[in-house]
């Protein structure tokens, strides 16, 4: 997404047969799928579907970025790998001013943002569709993430993930007024 986004969306890692291989992340995998079109309903991408950086795909209004920048070994970062990666986080936060609304897919990119913040792990608890307010006028919204194992176990719904987005898009809106 362009440099100007106003919603920040932070995932985990990029997947080994993901993002990794395409170039663009949440491609390549099941979660991209429902992220995607998630993104297409609320007018945050171009297109329903995302295959790599060259499919003609664009973000609007959006970004996504990691909590972690290497491929974890089982899909699993180590603690070290969050806190080293946590500096690319802040940097990001810290030349993006007009990011409003910030999205973390799941608990470990909530506390990523947490750490960037140099807040405690346990200043703002994580729970799907939270909301915490964040010093300059930020929220920080939270969502399990889309993977296939919460959507496949049902711990995430498409009706549930599109209830945050759809907060996310009105989140995005505010800060253009505010």
């Amino acid at each position: 997404g362009g440099p100007d986004a106003r919603l920040l969306i932070v995932g985990l890692a990029p997947g080994l047969t993901g993002a990794n291989p395409t170039g663009r992340p949440f491609t390549g995998d099941h979660a991209g799928i429902l992220l995607y079109e998630t993104l297409h309903k609320f007018g945050f991408a171009s297109g329903p579907s995302s295959t790599g950086a060259d499919d003609g795909l664009r973000l609007l209004d959006a970004r996504i970025t990691n909590s972690v920048k290497c491929v974890p070994p089982g899909n699993k970062p180590l603690p070290i790998e969050i806190k080293t990666c946590n500096d690319f986080l802040r940097v990001e936060l810290a030349q993006r001013p007009k990011v409003g609304v910030i999205l973390a897919l799941g608990a470990i990119a909530h506390g990523a943002v947490l750490r960037a913040y140099d807040l405690a792990p346990g200043a703002h608890r994580f729970a799907h569709a939270a909301e915490h307010h964040l010093s300059g006028g930020r929220v920080l919204l939270d969502s399990y993430h889309c993977s296939r194992y919460n959507t496949q176990t049902r711990r995430l719904t498409t009706s549930m993930f599109e209830g945050v987005i759809g907060r996310a898009h009105r989140g995005r809106l505010n800060v253009l007024v505010n």
